[in-house]
């Protein structure tokens, strides 16, 4: 279920974006994007169902916050359809990426865009954030629309390594999200990113970092 202008989207898009990956990457964006569209009609993954805006929102808005992903192993938190784990593990094979949701039904998405798409380095984990346990703690963990930063901090602070940072992606600036963060988080700086065909902004605020001690510190990136 591929709409005929995806290709040449993407292929512009990436070139707005200074982007260059292979063929082989992009068949892969685009066969995720296919079925997204395809499981979305019965599982309601995203709320973008116009095929004419999903390779600007879903595909080229998750590859906007490439440049700042320098963590050999990423957590996506409330990975819900796959966004942004999904495309950036097809850009980053070398990475590993840790996907997690508490929504059986999208991680029985994500399962499956794993089988399909042979994306070796994408772990998918069905359970809250609060009750993950890895065996080490991540120094970079991501989350797009999944929910407010001081719910972010609260609930994954825990996944985050003393020098690790979030990298949240958010819409307008959150004035309000950011007053309530908890004590001892704060936003040291915000990157207004442009994404090719979309409207409106999209912000990556960060990083917040947290203080911890002397030489520790926690931060996100919004």
């Amino acid at each position: 279920m591929s709409y005929p202008q995806w290709p040449g989207q993407l292929r512009d898009g990436l070139a707005a974006m200074n982007l260059s990956l292979s063929d082989s990457q992009q068949q892969q964006l685009l066969a995720f994007l296919a079925l997204l569209n395809k499981w979305n009609k019965a599982y309601n993954l995203t709320a973008v169902r116009d095929e004419r805006v999903m390779v600007s929102r879903q595909l080229l808005d998750s590859l906007s916050i490439l440049p700042w992903v320098t963590t050999d192993h990423l957590l996506d938190v409330g990975a819900g359809g796959g966004l942004p784990g999904i495309p950036l593990a097809i850009v980053f094979p070398e990475k590993r990426f840790t996907l997690l949701d508490s929504n059986g039904k999208k991680t029985r998405f994500l399962n499956q865009c794993v089988l399909e798409l042979g994306l070796d380095n994408v772990e998918v984990i069905h359970g809250r954030a609060e009750d993950c346990q890895p065996d080490q703690p991540f120094t970079q963990i991501s989350s797009r629309a999944f929910t407010a930063l001081e719910n972010l901090v609260t609930w994954c602070g825990g996944l985050l390594a003393n020098d690790g940072e979030f990298l949240a992606m958010k819409g307008q600036y959150p004035d309000d999200e950011v007053a309530a963060l908890p004590a001892g988080w704060q936003v040291e700086s915000s990157h207004s990113l442009t994404v090719p065909g979309a409207d409106g902004e999209r912000h990556w605020r960060g990083p917040v970092r947290h203080r911890l001690g002397p030489g520790d510190e926690h931060a996100l990136r919004l």
